[in-house]
C-alpha cells in the first residue's frame, strides 16, 4: 500500500515538472520580450516579481519547521 502511494506521488511530481517547465520557457519568452521592448520597466517590474518569490520562500520555510 505504502508503495503504491509514493508511486502516485512520483507519478503526480512528474506531471508537474513537466507543466512547470513548459511554464519556464513562457515566463523567459516573456522576459524577452519585456527586455527588449521596455528595458527599464521590465528591471523594475522583475524586481518586483523577485521580492514576492522571496516572500513565498520565506512563507514555505515556515511549513518546513
Amino acid at each position: 500500500m505504502k508503495n503504491k502511494k509514493i508511486k502516485s506521488y512520483l507519478k503526480i511530481i512528474k506531471q508537474i515538472e513537466k507543466v512547470r517547465a513548459k511554464n519556464n520557457k513562457n515566463w523567459m519568452d516573456l522576459y524577452r520580450l519585456a527586455f527588449s521592448a521596455e528595458p527599464a520597466k521590465a528591471v523594475k517590474i522583475v524586481k518586483k516579481i523577485l521580492l514576492k518569490d522571496q516572500s513565498i520562500t520565506k512563507l514555505a520555510q515556515k511549513l518546513l519547521k
